[in-house]
């Protein structure tokens, strides 16, 4: 891929990438947690605890102060461009700049690693947590997406906001945050990525200097009992202030194991919603022509090693009717297949955004702590992605975006929230 990467593995545990990049001026550094919102029970030294939701996002809010202020005025002063994101499954912290970039790294490595948490602090920050809450819970886009979960999921905590609710943010103090920390901030679970024009022997200098000598390792998480193939609830119906409907449509898929299936899975399964509902393919192209669908459709695929899943959705003046659509497309390529001449141009399309990701630290660094997490290495993925056959997206297709695997949550016009 023409891309020159070093790794490590410190004594601590801590797994170290640095993709060099020598006729750059800017550095990218991304510091990252194998830890999101659905990870709510754990274990740690022998211990099971089960945590409120939203602790995680909670916990990338507070890990910003330090006992001399704020590291994100710092970074800022610094000449870096900070910030930070909780998913489902991890917390990463980073920062772009063109000048200062060990220095950065030296307040971003610290930070991170030394907690500083007070009861006053964790109390003001609930009140503003809580307007950040209100306001997710007043956007139509993220109530219709998490109502699609909870059709998929009966009780699997990807269903679960990862800011928590005004009532499970309350219930976190300080002693939580220190707990959380103690269990996911250690360097056997965390990954630091670097992209640039940078001495990687300096990066890793400085992680072993500045972060704890000792690491737990991973940290055993439970989601609960196994879940059903079939989708837990076949449709679900909000009512907010929107102008026109909004919908999502989920399909719930059989996670794959952690490594290189999970991989595969990923690769294949974004191809095939290229196929069944990209913007080359019939069934969108009827869509659109017939007025179901506009500009706001979008398609993906989310994929851990404990759930899966593929979506859709946008506004439409008839959500069900698009439902309905997407299952007699889902029908007929299950008898017929896909155009083979169709299938070779979505291949080579999906390839090259794939390459053309790489021109993005950004997506770098991301991207290669959420494989490393996931159990496989992204940059492998001209290999992987040239095992991957028609016949696998087809049966993909065929066996994974059935009825009773699909969710429709629909947010209709009205007042208030069902």
């Amino acid at each position: 891929m023409g891309e020159t990467v070093f790794s490590a593995r410190l004594d601590n545990g801590l797994t170290v990438y640095v993709d060099v990049k020598p006729s750059f001026q800017k550095s990218f550094a991304f510091f990252a947690t194998d830890y999101g919102g659905m990870d709510m029970k754990f274990q740690m030294d022998g211990q099971w605890y089960d945590t409120p939701a939203g602790v995680a996002h909670f916990l990338e809010h507070k890990t910003f102060d330090t006992k001399d202020g704020n590291a994100l005025q710092d970074l800022a002063a610094n000449g870096a461009s900070p910030n930070a994101f909780t998913s489902s499954a991890i917390t990463g912290y980073y920062f772009e700049s063109t000048e200062k970039f060990y220095e950065n790294l030296k307040i971003l490595l610290s930070f991170v690693s030394q907690p500083y948490y007070t009861q006053e602090s964790v109390d003001k920050e609930q009140g503003i947590i809580g307007q950040e809450i209100r306001m997710i819970e007043d956007d139509p886009e993220n109530q219709v997406y998490y109502a699609m979960l909870e059709g998929l999921y009966a009780h699997h905590p990807i269903r679960v906001s990862v800011a928590g609710t005004i009532e499970s943010i309350s219930h976190i103090t300080a002693d939580t945050l220190n707990l959380c920390h103690s269990a996911f901030y250690n360097p056997g679970n965390m990954v630091l990525c670097v992209a640039g024009n940078v001495d990687p022997e300096k990066v890793l200098d400085m992680a072993r200097e500045i972060l704890p000598k000792e690491g737990k390792g991973s940290i055993p998480r439970d989601y609960g009992p196994d879940e059903p193939t079939a989708a837990a609830k076949s449709r679900t119906e909000l009512k907010m202030e929107v102008s026109t409907s909004i919908f999502q449509l989920g399909w719930k898929m059989d996670p794959a194991p952690r490594g290189e299936e999970q991989f595969r899975q990923k690769l294949i399964a974004e191809l095939a919603c290229e196929a069944l509902l990209g913007n080359s393919s019939p069934l969108y192209v009827r869509l659109y022509r017939d007025g179901l669908i506009n500009s706001s459709f979008s398609y993906g695929f989310d994929g851990y090693p404990s759930c899966a899943y593929a979506m859709a959705g946008g506004e439409s003046t008839d959500p069900d009717a698009v439902a309905a659509a997407i299952a007699d497309e889902v029908a007929r390529i299950g008898r017929e297949g896909v155009d083979a001449a169709l299938f070779a141009r979505l291949k080579k399309g999906l390839y090259g955004a794939k390459v053309r990701s790489l021109n993005s630290f950004e997506n770098i660094c991301v991207g290669m702590v959420q494989a490393y997490f996931a159990g496989y290495d992204m940059l492998r993925f001209p290999e992987v992605f040239e095992g991957i056959s028609q016949a696998d997206v087809e049966a993909c297709i065929r066996t994974c975006f059935t009825p009773e695997r699909a969710a429709l949550a629909v947010v209709q016009p009205g007042e208030g929230q069902a």
